[in-house]
């Protein structure tokens, strides 16, 4: 009888988030599922103490196997491989609570996944939230993940894209005030983020991409009454890229170009700052239970392109106000990791996205 090779399972590393909030919780619980378990070989990169504790606050059936180095990983049903990072003091820690010495714990898990990644060690990465408090308590002064893995990666043009279901939005700026976003509309800026959506859509299975682009202005200026960044700089960008062969429209009011992306129009949306394309994203991929005053499930997935290696993170935050409760949903860390695997079968030798 033929041996049937198996497929190849990417090892995929991921770190845990912040030391104190849900990220611990969540990422085990992913890992804990049969879905994760076929699909790829995880570590998991953050304090062994910290995830022990959550293991008995979840009575999640997982043993830890602490790991020095990834070869060390047993990749074995009901074990859970940590590369333990040491960096919490389990006598002093306290869910819920924003602290430097959690926001660098969960900074330094941030930087050896990149390491990791970067060595070839480990196929793809994926991040649980950090706070960003606690994080510049630290005397870290970054504005989320994004920006760490561009550091630490010597990446120069890199976006966001948050991906739910069809839904698939990039921002021309992100972590920025809002103001400085209508600076940042720039004609150069806005095609490199067309570009980047068109072909991180390619690498999701879309053969021609359909992006639609948003206005900056309330009805995308009206023609100029509301503005002059759609004429000036959106439109020339819009027709370059169409130039360069790539199926673009716009620019479309956001409140039209979301409803219309939902319903199949586009398969990617260019927003021009964070909160045009984060609000339309959760209000599909965040379900509030109203009568338990509770987020009932978070989906939704956000991929950083431009960076040479795989990075996929939940898009939720830390809910503090949750840690320890055993009452947060792992479907985005699970969605997180299933991405992250999705992406690894058409990584590129080099520099994915660039």
């Amino acid at each position: 009888m033929k041996n049937i090779k198996e497929p190849y399972k990417p090892i995929i590393g991921i770190s845990m988030g912040d030391p104190a909030s849900i990220g611990p919780e969540v990422t085990l619980k992913a890992v804990a599922t049969e879905k994760i378990g076929q699909l790829c070989r995880p570590v998991v990169i953050g304090d062994a103490g910290v995830l022990q504790k959550v293991i008995q606050l979840t009575n999640l059936n997982l043993k830890i196997n602490r790991v020095k180095d990834v070869s060390e990983a047993q990749f074995k049903k009901g074990t859970v491989d940590v590369f333990d990072m040491h960096n919490v003091d389990i006598s002093k820690h306290e869910m819920g609570k924003v602290a430097a010495a959690y926001g660098h714990a969960a900074f330094e898990n941030v930087v050896k996944v990149i390491e990791l990644a970067m060595k070839n060690e480990i196929d793809a990465t994926v991040t649980g939230p950090i706070h960003k408090e606690s994080i510049n308590l630290a005397g870290h002064k970054f504005s989320g993940h994004t920006e760490i893995y561009a550091t630490y990666t010597h990446t120069n043009k890199y976006a966001m894209l948050l991906v739910e279901e069809d839904l698939r939005v990039i921002h021309v700026s992100t972590h920025v005030s809002l103001r400085e976003a209508c600076d940042l509309v720039k004609k150069d800026r806005i095609l490199e983020t067309i570009e980047l959506i068109d072909e991180a859509c390619r690498r999701l299975g879309i053969e021609n991409p359909r992006i639609g682009v948003a206005g900056l202005n309330p009805h995308s200026s009206d023609g100029g009454l509301f503005g002059d960044e759609e004429a000036k700089e959106i439109m020339p960008a819009i027709k370059e890229a169409v130039k360069r062969g790539y199926t673009v429209e716009g620019p479309v009011p956001s409140d039209t170009l979301f409803p219309k992306a939902i319903g199949g129009v586009y398969d990617g949306c260019v927003a021009m700052y964070h909160d045009q394309g984060h609000i339309p994203f959760k209000v599909v991929g965040f379900n509030w239970d109203k009568g338990q005053q509770k987020m009932k499930s978070v989906r939704g997935v956000n991929i950083t392109l431009g960076l040479p290696i795989i990075r996929t993170s939940v898009d939720h935050g830390t809910a503090m106000e949750i840690a320890g409760k055993n009452i947060a949903s792992e479907d985005a860390m699970v969605l997180a990791i299933e991405y992250a695997v999705k992406l690894n079968k058409t990584k590129p030798l080099k520099n994915p996205f660039s």
